[in-house]
């Protein structure tokens, strides 16, 4: 699927793009969203596109993807898109997180692109909107993100 976003967001550094390259991808360590099969598509600053392939398991007894799915796909979206402002490493939390569900999801991939809609010392506002593969829109979310201070080199 093709972006809908990411035009409006510069390209990366290639130092900055070489850190978020291989996000989710931790070799020693299989976190969330590697275990739901969250994949990074595109990056840049302010800016990330991820998607999440259907599968059986991710539905809910109806037969709809699960709602817990689309939000961690809507949050894990944000975290390179806010660490794409930074050239050195920091630890972001989510503070809030708001999804609004607006279409089921039955047997079809899903597309999410996160970008950051304002930033502050430590506070990110960040909007993520998630379509199927044949581009209808399922889903929207709003977050806040604390960011921290530069971690210690070791």
């Amino acid at each position: 699927m093709t972006s809908w976003r990411a035009e409006q967001f510069d390209l990366l550094s290639p130092s900055v793009q070489r850190r978020w390259a291989n996000f989710g991808e931790w070799p020693d360590q299989t976190w969330f969203p590697k275990l739901l099969g969250i994949q990074v598509e595109e990056l840049r600053r302010d800016y990330a596109r991820m998607s999440l392939a259907w599968r059986p398991e991710l539905n809910q007894p109806q037969g709809l993807m699960h709602g817990g799915a689309i939000a961690t796909l809507i949050d894990t979206t944000v975290v390179p898109a806010i660490g794409t402002a930074y050239e050195d490493d920091r630890s972001f939390s989510t503070i809030e997180l708001s999804v609004r569900y607006l279409q089921p999801v039955r047997q079809e991939d899903l597309v999410a692109e996160g970008w950051v809609t304002r930033r502050g010392k430590r506070v990110v506002f960040c909007e993520v909107e998630v379509r199927t593969a044949s581009a209808v829109k399922v889903a929207t979310g709003n977050l806040i993100y604390v960011v921290g201070s530069p971690r210690p080199q070791d």
